[in-house]
């Protein structure tokens, strides 16, 4: 325990002394640092705060030093987490490739390509997609239909993919592919990384309800991939799949209240546009009791959360819990946006530029579809967690 407070304080000192004023701050949709050879820093301090973690290894603090990562345990890990937040400190990385691939690299990868690719995704460097779902493919996956034809030592990738998440601004793509036509469909997956600018790639963002394009059409006209980059073994992409999809859950569950910009806090709207009484509380009774409850929820997810990032920090697996942690997460979110648009009247329904509540609350409906249906997690949990019978 004294180590980990000489830690602790340690730690809290070299935040102080090298995170900048300006990250020290709630960050909007604009200001969130994603990395990748194409991204534009919004600012020094942002550039300055990504090298100095990156260099500490903070971006990932619990994977291997020779991987990029600070070779931190599970218990320094939740310390750095808790010393961030009580700074206020906005993360300096966000990534697909450390919530989602990272983690696969780690369990399948071939010692090569944790070393090619894992210090990249740590530095920021490069910046990934998830090519997953199809067309005819998304509650039911393995049913997928992009192939890979064999061609000397590549594979020649032909098919599409829907709901690609910022594939228009990724640099390489983790990738599903049908590389054993005459196998069981669960068995003849492969898991490809490819480069989004080789030759025959296309990505066609998806515009939403809300305005935003986050999603894209992914193309894919016989893109040559070495079997080089195939991860594991050949036909073994649903495992890695299904493994994958546990941390994906867990990102998506994470709720942590503090990542969300000031223009989503649901108190300060409602006391500015609700009105205080004379004893200082919320005019609005009902509201006011939603959203004690609401701040209730977030403490005890975050709380929740923070025990399963300490259980895969000590060498654990999330599993089933990933999917307990994703539906709270997002139906907690939905939630959240709900409140503030009712707290914030009129004023909440104003489009105009930038992210706005009514943007955000029509965007927090994907948080129950995307990662797996809020049905579907529930369906995981009660078969993986409460061990109910199958009664269909």
């Amino acid at each position: 325990m004294a180590n980990l407070e000489t830690f602790r304080t340690e730690t809290r000192g070299w935040l102080e002394a090298n995170c900048p004023a300006e990250m020290r701050a709630p960050m909007g949709d604009g200001d969130v640092c994603w990395g990748g050879r194409r991204f534009e820093f919004q600012s020094d301090a942002q550039r300055a705060w990504l090298e100095r973690c990156a260099e500490r290894g903070f971006t990932t603090p619990t994977w291997d030093q020779d991987y990029g990562g600070a070779g931190l345990s599970g218990d320094e890990a939740a310390v750095l987490r808790e010393e961030m937040r009580a700074l206020h400190a906005r993360p300096p990385l966000l990534s697909f490739g450390i919530w989602m691939l990272g983690p696969a690299l780690l369990e399948f990868g071939s010692e090569a390509q944790k070393r090619e690719h894992l210090p990249k995704i740590a530095r920021g460097e490069i910046r990934w997609c998830q090519g997953y779902s199809e067309p005819e493919a998304g509650s039911d996956l393995a049913s997928l239909k992009t192939k890979g034809v064999e061609d000397g030592d590549d594979f020649l990738v032909s098919g599409q993919k829907v709901w690609t998440s910022y594939a228009d601004q990724a640099d390489w793509i983790f990738c599903l592919v049908r590389t054993e036509p005459d196998a069981p469909k669960h068995k003849g997956i492969s898991f490809l990384l490819f480069d989004m600018e080789s030759p025959g790639v296309e990505a066609r963002p998806i515009t939403l309800i809300s305005g935003a394009s986050p999603f894209c059409e992914t193309f894919f006209d016989a893109v040559r991939v070495p079997q080089s980059q195939v991860v594991g073994e050949r036909g073994q992409g649903w495992t890695i799949a299904k493994y994958l999809l546990t941390h994906e859950r867990e990102m998506i569950g994470n709720t942590d209240s503090s990542a969300h910009g000031a223009e989503f806090d649901v108190v300060s709207a409602a006391k500015d546009k609700i009105g205080l009484a004379e004893d200082g509380r919320l005019e609005d009774q009902i509201l006011r009791a939603e959203i004690g409850q609401l701040l209730i929820d977030e403490l005890a997810t975050q709380a929740h959360l923070d025990v399963a990032k300490a259980h895969i920090g000590a060498g654990g697996r999330v599993d089933a819990r990933s999917a307990e942690l994703k539906y709270l997460g997002s139906e907690l979110n939905k939630r959240r946006m709900s409140l503030l648009m009712r707290a914030g009247g009129l004023d909440a329904l104003h489009w105009g530029d930038g992210p706005g509540a009514a943007k955000a609350w029509l965007r927090s409906k994907g948080n129950s579809i995307e990662g797996g249906t809020s049905e579907v997690m529930l369906s995981i949990v009660s078969k993986g967690i409460l061990r109910l019978p199958n009664l269909g």
